[in-house]
Parts: C-alpha cells; sequence; structure tokens
C-alpha cells in the first residue's frame, strides 16, 4: 500500500514539472519577408557560466537534411546547396538571408555547440518561422486569341502562384464573369461548353493576393474553314496562250493558304508543268505558255489549319491542230483476209476528216470498193489483194487545220499465218504424268510459235504467262510439261505470230487426282458486327470440295488467324459473325477435298461498319459475348479445335427460342420450334446437338422454324437452339431436347430398302399375272367370235332356209363361254393362293 502511494505522488511530481517547464518554454519566432528582400534570423547565444568559451554555429531548415549554414571561427563558412553567396553570420549568432526565394519559406533552427562542454551539455539555439510573401504570378495562362465555332466547348486555362496563394477573378468585356449553367469556374481554368454568339469577347483573368495583381486578357473569336467564295472555271484556249484559274477564299483566321493539283497530282511534282506555272498569294493560277498535255482537271484546294480543307476544280481544254503522232515505216496487210492501214492521229477538237495518198496520188477510200473509213481515221481493207499494196501518206484536219502529214508508210501485202496442227480443246491426264501438247503452222515471213498460260483469275495481278521453266519445253513448237503437278491445271494457248498477223488458240488441261485450286473472285461485305464472303469454286481436283474461311485482325502475325468450316457443304457465300466493329480484317478462303486441303484464295482486307452505321441494325447498347467454335478446323501452330472468340458486339439480345420439339423421321429427325417473344428480329437461328461429347452444329437456317436432318446412326441425342440477331448477337441457349434413337440407322435404311425392293418385285409380278389374264381373255373372245362367223355362215343359212326363223338345235357358242369361264376361274383361284403365300410381307 505504500509503494503504490509512492508511485502516485511521483506521478504527480513529474507532470507538475513538465508543465510549468512548458510554461517556461517561449513561443518560437515568426518572421515575414517579402520575395527578393533581405532578411536576419535572431539567435541569442548564452555562454556557460557567462565565460567566452570557442563554440560552432550550425543552421538547420527543416525538411533538409544537411546544414544550410556552419560556422567557426578561424575557418571559412559553410553554405547549403541554393544559399551560396546569401548567407552569412550577422551579431554572434543571427543568420542574414538576402534575395529572399519563395522556397525559402519554413521552419528555420539555431544550434550552438561548445566545444569545451561534453557532448550531452544543453545546448544554446532557438526555432523561428520564415514566411515569404510573394506577388503573384502566372503559372499557365490561355492564349492571346482562341478560335472557336459556335455549339463547341472552350477551356481557358489559368492558374497563379504567390504567397500568400492568390485568388483568381474572371471578367468578360471588363464585366466580373459569373457562373451558369454552361459557364464553370474552375480552380485552375474557365471552361465554355456549348459556346453561343454571345459568349464571344475578351477574358481576363485576374490573380489577386495583398502582394500585388497581375491580370492576363484572351480573345474569344468566332473561327471557321477557309471557304472558296470565287471558284475557277472551265477554260478553253489554243496551244501557246496563257490561261488563267481565280481561286478567291475568305477564312478567320485569314491566313489562307492555297495549293493546286493537275489530275489529282500536285503541281510542284509535275516539273513538266511547274516551269510553266505561277501562283500568286491570292490562290491564282496561271499557265503559260500552254501545252497539249496541260488538258486535264485542275483543283484549287484552300485550308486555314481550321476544318477539312475545301476545294473546287475546272477543266483545261487546250486545242490545237490535228497532228500525226506516229508514221509506222512498213506495215503488213494479210492476203486474202481483212487488213488495217493505221494512222495515228491526235487532236483537239477531234479531227473532222484525214485525206489519203496512195504512190504520190490522191486515194479516196469512199470511191474504192472493198475500202472503208474507221472512226479513227484508218483504212479497212475487208479483203486484202496485191493492188492494196503501194505507198501510203495521210494528214488529218480539224477546226484548227492540220500539223501536217505523215512520212510515207510502205504497205506489203504477204500471206498471213495459220496453223497446220492445233492441239485438242481438252487434255486430262494425272499427276507426275507427262503431257504433250502438239502446235503447227506455216506463213510468209515463217511464224514464231510460242506457248503461254493464261491466268485463271482475270483481275489477278499476277503473271499468268509464265511456263513451268524447269518442267516445260518446247520443241517444233510443241509444249512438253513432265511432272504434272496441280498448278499445271489450267487454260494454255498456242500464238502463231508474224509481221502479218497473230493468231491465237488455246487447249484446257484438266490434271487430275489433286487438291483443288484457290477459291477465285472472293468479295467481302461488311456490317458491323459480321462479313459475308462470296467467290467462285476453282479446278475442284476431281473430287468434290469443301471450303473453309480463315480470317484475323489486319496486321497481326500468322498464328492469329481463326477458321470457320463453311456450311452447307459446297456453298460459295458464308457470313462471319462476332467481329469488332469499325476495324480492319483479312479474309481468304481454303478449298479442300477428299484428297487434302487446296490452295488459298488472295487474302482480301476489309473494314466493318462504324457502332453508329447508319445502315445498320443496332438500336440498343446491350452487349452480349458471343463464342462460336468450329469442330475440327485447325489453325496453323494449333493442334486442336479452333475457337473463334470475338469482341463483344453491339445490339439487343434476341430472348430464347421457345417449344423445342425433335420427333423421329426415317432418316433421321425433324426439329421444330418457336420463335423469341421478345420481338427482337431473328437473322438466323443455329441447331447445336450433341451425340458424344462434344457439341456439333447444323445451320445458320433462316426464314423457317423447322429443320429435317439426317443421322447415320443411333444412340443417344440431345438438341438446343439459338437464335441470332441482324447484329450477331445470339440468344441463350433453348432447353435441351434429348431423344434416343435404337439402332443403327445405316442398317435400318438398308432393311428397308431390301423390303421395299421386295415389295416391288411382287407388286410387279402381280401386274405381270394380271396383264396376262387380260391377254389371255382377248385371245380368247377373238377366237371365239371367229368360230361363232365360221358356225352361222355353215348353219344358220340352212335353219333360215327352212322355217324361216332361228335353229333350235343348238350353238356351240355356250360351251365355249363355259369353257372360258371355267379356265378363268382356275387362274383366279390361283392367284388367291400366291396372295396368302406373300401375305407376310
Amino acid at each position: 500500500m505504500f509503494l503504490k502511494k509512492t508511485c502516485q505522488l511521483l506521478a504527480i511530481f513529474v507532470c507538475l514539472w513538465a508543465i510549468n517547464k512548458g510554461f517556461d518554454q517561449e513561443d518560437p519566432e515568426h518572421v515575414s519577408a517579402v520575395l527578393g528582400e533581405d532578411v536576419t534570423l535572431k539567435c541569442e547565444l548564452k555562454y556557460p557560466e557567462e565565460k567566452p568559451v570557442p563554440y560552432v554555429i550550425q543552421w538547420q531548415k527543416q525538411g533538409i537534411k544537411i546544414p544550410i549554414y556552419i560556422w567557426y571561427d578561424g575557418y571559412p563558412p559553410h553554405a547549403g546547396d541554393g544559399y551560396e553567396g546569401r548567407v552569412s553570420l550577422a551579431n554572434e549568432a543571427s543568420l542574414n538571408l538576402t534575395n529572399v526565394r519563395e522556397s525559402d519559406q519554413g521552419w528555420y533552427e539555431c544550434k550552438v555547440y561548445f566545444l569545451n562542454r561534453p557532448p550531452d551539455s544543453p545546448k544554446n539555439g532557438t526555432w523561428m518561422h520564415l514566411s515569404v510573401h510573394a506577388p503573384p504570378h502566372f503559372k499557365t495562362k490561355p492564349l492571346d486569341v482562341v478560335y472557336v465555332k459556335v455549339g463547341e466547348s472552350v477551356s481557358l486555362p489559368c492558374e497563379a502562384g504567390g504567397t500568400p496563394p492568390p485568388a483568381l477573378i474572371w471578367y468578360k468585356d471588363n464585366l466580373p464573369l459569373e457562373e451558369s449553367r454552361t459557364v464553370q469556374i474552375l480552380p485552375t481554368e474557365l471552361r465554355i461548353s456549348n459556346l453561343r454568339q454571345t459568349d464571344i469577347g475578351d477574358y481576363t483573368c485576374m490573380a489577386r493576393n495583398r502582394e500585388g495583381t497581375v491580370t492576363t486578357t484572351t480573345k474569344v473569336i468566332v473561327a471557321g474553314p477557309a471557304t472558296i467564295v470565287l471558284p475557277p472555271r472551265n477554260v478553253t484556249k489554243l496551244e501557246g496562250d496563257r490561261a488563267e484559274f481565280i481561286c478567291e477564299a475568305k477564312a478567320l483566321p485569314t491566313n489562307v493558304t492555297h495549293r493546286w493539283f493537275h489530275n489529282g497530282v500536285e503541281i510542284s511534282q509535275l516539273s513538266w508543268l511547274e516551269t510553266r506555272t505561277t501562283a500568286r498569294g491570292d490562290g491564282t493560277l496561271f499557265i503559260a505558255p500552254t501545252s497539249a498535255e496541260d488538258s486535264g482537271k485542275l483543283t484549287c484546294e484552300v485550308t486555314n489549319g481550321i476544318g477539312t480543307p475545301d476545294t473546287a476544280s475546272a477543266y483545261l481544254s487546250v486545242e490545237y491542230p490535228a497532228r500525226v503522232t506516229y508514221s509506222p515505216t512498213i506495215q503488213y496487210l494479210p492476203l486474202g483476209l481483212s487488213g488495217v492501214v493505221r494512222c495515228y492521229v491526235q487532236a483537239s477538237p477531234p479531227f473532222q476528216f484525214i485525206t489519203w495518198t496512195k504512190d504520190r496520188r490522191p486515194f479516196d477510200p469512199n470511191a474504192t470498193p472493198g475500202v472503208v473509213t474507221l472512226n479513227n481515221g484508218s483504212l479497212l481493207f475487208q479483203r486484202v489483194t496485191h493492188k492494196h499494196q503501194g505507198r501510203y501518206r495521210c494528214t488529218p484536219y480539224n477546226i484548227h487545220g492540220t500539223a501536217g502529214t505523215s512520212n510515207v508508210m510502205e504497205v506489203l501485202v504477204r500471206e498471213p499465218p495459220m496453223y497446220t496442227m492445233k492441239p485438242k480443246e481438252m487434255y486430262q491426264k494425272p499427276v507426275d504424268s507427262e503431257i504433250k501438247l502438239p502446235c503447227e503452222g506455216i506463213g510468209q515471213p515463217k511464224p514464231a510459235i510460242t506457248w503461254r498460260r493464261v491466268s485463271p483469275n482475270p483481275n489477278s495481278i499476277a503473271d499468268g504467262s509464265k511456263l513451268p521453266r524447269e518442267r516445260a519445253m518446247i520443241r517444233g513448237g510443241n509444249l512438253t510439261i513432265r511432272g504434272l503437278k496441280k498448278e499445271d491445271h489450267g487454260r494454255y494457248e498456242c500464238v502463231l505470230e508474224n509481221e502479218i498477223a497473230t493468231l491465237v488458240t488455246s487447249t484446257l488441261l484438266l490434271v487430275e487426282r489433286t487438291t483443288p485450286h484457290a477459291p477465285t473472285n472472293v468479295t467481302v461485305n461488311t456490317s458491323t458486327v459480321a462479313a459475308t464472303l462470296t467467290w467462285l469454286p476453282a479446278y475442284d481436283g476431281g473430287h468434290e470440295q469443301t471450303y473453309v474461311i480463315w480470317y484475323r485482325l489486319a496486321d497481326q502475325g500468322d498464328s492469329d488467324w481463326r477458321t470457320i468450316r463453311v456450311y452447307p457443304d459446297g456453298a460459295t457465300t458464308f457470313t462471319v459473325y462476332n467481329l469488332q466493329a469499325d476495324t480492319e480484317y483479312d479474309f481468304q478462303v481454303l478449298s479442300r477435298n477428299k484428297l487434302g486441303d487446296g490452295m488459298f484464295s488472295p487474302i482480301i482486307r476489309a473494314k466493318t461498319k462504324s457502332a453508329d452505321y447508319v445502315g445498320g441494325s443496332i438500336s440498343s447498347t446491350e452487349t452480349v459475348g458471343v463464342t462460336f467454335t468450329s469442330i475440327g478446323e485447325k489453325s496453323s501452330g494449333n493442334s486442336g479445335p479452333v475457337t473463334t472468340e470475338a469482341p463483344t458486339p453491339a445490339g439487343p439480345t434476341p430472348g430464347m427460342v421457345r417449344n423445342v420439339t425433335v420427333t423421329k423421321t426415317t432418316l433421321g429427325v425433324r426439329i421444330t420450334w418457336n420463335p423469341p417473344a421478345d420481338g427482337v428480329p431473328v437473322s438466323h437461328y443455329i441447331i447445336e446437338y450433341k451425340h458424344d461429347i462434344q457439341w456439333q452444329r447444323w445451320g445458320p437456317i433462316k426464314d423457317v422454324t423447322f429443320y429435317e436432318a439426317k443421322l447415320q446412326q443411333g444412340g443417344k441425342y440431345s438438341f438446343r437452339i439459338l437464335a441470332y440477331s441482324d447484329a450477331g448477337v445470339a440468344s441463350a441457349p433453348s432447353p435441351e431436347v434429348k431423344l434416343e434413337i435404337h439402332g443403327d440407322l445405316q442398317d435400318r435404311n438398308r432393311s428397308k430398302a431390301i423390303t421395299a425392293g421386295v415389295v416391288g418385285g411382287i407388286l410387279f409380278f402381280i401386274a405381270a399375272i394380271v396383264l396376262s389374264v387380260c391377254a389371255v381373255k382377248i385371245c380368247n373372245k377373238r377366237k371365239r367370235r371367229k368360230a361363232e362367223k365360221a358356225y352361222m355362215m355353215v348353219t344358220c343359212p340352212i335353219a333360215d332356209a327352212r322355217n324361216g326363223g332361228h335353229s333350235h338345235g343348238g350353238s356351240p357358242v355356250p360351251l365355249k363361254k363355259y369353257k372360258e369361264s371355267r379356265i378363268s376361274s382356275i387362274t383366279l383361284l390361283n392367284f388367291r393362293r400366291i396372295l396368302h403365300r406373300l401375305s407376310p410381307f
């Protein structure tokens, strides 16, 4: 108890001593200075026992580890970084700080160390706070002039520093600016949204504190792109004259620049035209002198850096007298065929007529039988004879006259080449075999025989005229290709050519037992999240072919290809869904047959429509992720099925398909369903079925709500259906419908076919019996009539002559009827017995 009381008294004593010491401690001193002025931070020095002893003065600034000033008598003082030349000792321990900066503001501590005292002895010193007052200054401010458009938003930045922190005040046209629904005054900017005409004016940002005031002003001006107010006009000039095109524009700001283009190419890039053109500052273009090749479209483009450049175009037509551009020294005409003597003419405006001379005498084509003047001025000889040979000259004329007559053109009549042996229309050869295509011809001069391959795709930029160099050989006009390959399939042409004429004949080479060739004419039509591919099938290699579509994001590596198998087999149009909007994709089509994969079509690049595409079907911002899995397709570098996952498409999600029913049919199943009840338009349906562990697909199914499918084997099946919107968004799968099919459908179909054959044979046998009975009956009837006729010829005259009436002695006719009826009864009895034996069938 005594120990407890003692501890309590000791605690009270310590608290009272601490409180007393706290009251004895002086408050720290606060010093103020104006930016750029000098200030003295006082520090009182008290010697221990009031006797001077050596000491060290150290000034420390809070936040800086190294002292900013150290003084010791007899040594040069130390000044910290940023304080060199600005600190010195005043009196005994005070610090004189010159050219005060804003960064000098803070807490300072003065420490005095006495060297002849132990380290733990009390130290003199004090704390003080320096406040630096600075007039405001701008850290950021708006531009002097800001160009805007009505309806846009504008932001005017304004941020100031100073001590104390300055207040920002905004003025418009020297009047205080107040906030509103479209005007926001923020700490570092002024923001105006949906700019109106009344918002145009001068805006002043004022920064103010008790040390001073600064202002900055910016002009907000309505600006717009440069616009052509006086466009150029079409000009027609005679060659050698001067042409002038005016292009006057207005803009705010007025820093308008002009550019001129000739047929889409800037004039500064056309050396043959630039040297004859001059463009003034107001945009007027001069061409002097004009030349025939200057004719074309001249386009003026103006811009002031705002918006899209404005353009206007006009046409320059340079006219000149008709001229002959080329005079071949020798021209040949084929004897007995039609031939043409050409006069190569250039004229603007077009030539009106051409005069001809032959052997220095006027030659009138219209007065010569068998000669016709063509629209281009050339002469057509409908049937060439030796009298058409000679020395010809032509002179063209238009409204400006003529530039002269052509040189002499020697026209020679020669026999044309002709084929003595042509290749057949088609050849079929298997892979790795050899083919020889014959082609021979004669003519004077002797014609050259060449072979070329016709490109399978007329739109392809690849050269289709090259033959396989290592395996192709031409000897005596005959083409031999050894070791045929798939790519050798195609059409080949034999060209027979000399100076008189050029003849061409072709043949088709089919290379059998190969994988198919690449599809041709691939086109892609895109929507927001889908792409429809269409193509033409190429040679199938002698077997039925199917297709696989490969696609990827543009400019990606080969490992990023995704594949989708085209269904139904053999289709040449297919739609790929779940693509990203406003994105470029690469597409190509791969063909295959039972021998393996064929060749890829050329890569086609296409871009999907943007999400706000007017022609699309996007009507909602709902997003649903959809995954397509193509069973059995593999991309390069992968070893399993490819799952093509596309980013989330936009659009409404269809509801779940309703009332799915599955019924058995003779060959498989019939599936029916009802559309979703939410009214979202459905583009197509996909049926998924599972026989083992993996889902497979039928579809797409459009415009109907039923589907009949063949199944190859019995077992337990599960079925479900998905609905897809026009935007490619899939619904949730319908509830699964399970169905068990007993036995092997192939064996069942085979037994049904056998049964049908047996029943057909029986029906054929029955029909044969019926026909036989009918034939016997008809024959017997004819025999009976013949017998009756003979009998009447013998008996009837006697009876009639004797008693004038019918004979009552009887007739053989009833006997014959009895025999026929008996035969018929026996036949029907046998027929019934046969039917009774066959009744189990």
